[in-house]
């Protein structure tokens, strides 16, 4: 909220939480469900999860920042439609899972640092 400079009834409204339920997970009356945390991931992509879930970065191989970095991904060939590249990225990902084959992407979304994002469909 500090690095975003919300106050708690705005950050409620973008992660899509009643005020109320952000006000009792403050003060510590609820502790945050999954739900909580995952809509929070969701709407802020670049948080560090587990900084978010476990309070502290000490026991990660990466720079202490509540942060993470947004990964890159360049083209590969500037010809192709976004569906096609993501699925050429991801499809060893996919593959390199023990059962899981023959899978295509049919939607990738981008999620920017300023709260906009870019949609991309297959055709």
């Amino acid at each position: 909220m500090t690095t975003n400079r919300l106050n708690a009834g705005t950050f409620a409204d973008k992660i899509g939480i009643q005020r109320s339920n952000m006000s009792h997970v403050l003060t510590g009356r609820n502790k945050p469900s999954l739900d909580f945390i995952e809509k929070v991931l969701i709407a802020f992509p670049r948080v560090n999860a587990h900084w978010l879930i476990f309070g502290d970065l000490s026991s990660q191989n990466e720079p202490n920042s509540i942060l993470s970095p947004v990964p890159s991904f360049k083209r590969l060939e500037a010809n192709k439609n976004e569906a096609s590249v993501a699925n050429e990225m991801i499809d060893p990902l996919l593959n390199s899972k023990k059962g899981v084959t023959n899978k295509k992407i049919v939607k990738v979304i981008t999620f920017y640092d300023d709260f906009t994002f870019d949609e991309y469909k297959t055709n």
